[in-house]
């Protein structure tokens, strides 16, 4: 029962209020990222994962950080994105990684692109002067792209061995 709760609520509750807080502020607080990351080893213990399996998982995350961070340097995403994509690998291992990284980059083109294209028109005036879409509309502003992984990582957890072995 608590297992449950855990695969069910846990990751799918952080994944949305990663999206929300990226979407309504721009930023994705490390005590998330760094929640989400040290729930994955009560978690993958409970469920029988090998310790082996365990250090794939732990290996698939470091590499993620890497190539994030690299990327956060070039200044192409922000920090709190690089850290989500990381703790979201460590769930997924190389297994899912893939399809993850896929997901995202596609949803995160789409967000990308849809953005540009409403940055182009004015913003309406019965939404002026809320916070959090004029940081959105205006043009020198990022990509919530926290958006864009939590979907994608969304899209790819009911694939993964923590739904399996509940649904089983």
């Amino acid at each position: 029962m608590v297992l449950d709760l855990l695969v069910l609520g846990l990751f799918p509750g952080a994944m949305a209020f990663a999206a929300a807080s990226d979407l309504l502020t721009m930023k994705i607080s490390n005590r998330l990222s760094l929640g989400l990351a040290l729930a994955f080893f009560p978690v993958a213990y409970l469920l029988g994962m090998p310790p082996v399996d365990i250090g794939y998982h732990v290996l698939a995350s470091a590499v993620v950080l890497g190539v994030c961070f690299s990327f956060f340097a070039m200044g192409w995403i922000g920090g709190g994105d690089a850290k989500l994509a990381a703790a979201t690998a460590l769930w997924f291992g190389f297994a899912h990684l893939p399809q993850y990284l896929f997901l995202a980059a596609i949803i995160g083109g789409i967000l990308t692109l849809l953005l540009l294209k409403l940055r182009r028109y004015p913003l309406p005036v019965s939404l002026v002067g809320t916070r959090w879409i004029e940081r959105l509309h205006a043009p020198g502003t990022g990509v919530p792209y926290g958006i864009a992984l939590a979907a994608a990582a969304l899209l790819v957890y009911p694939k993964t061995p923590f739904i399996q072995a509940i649904a089983g």
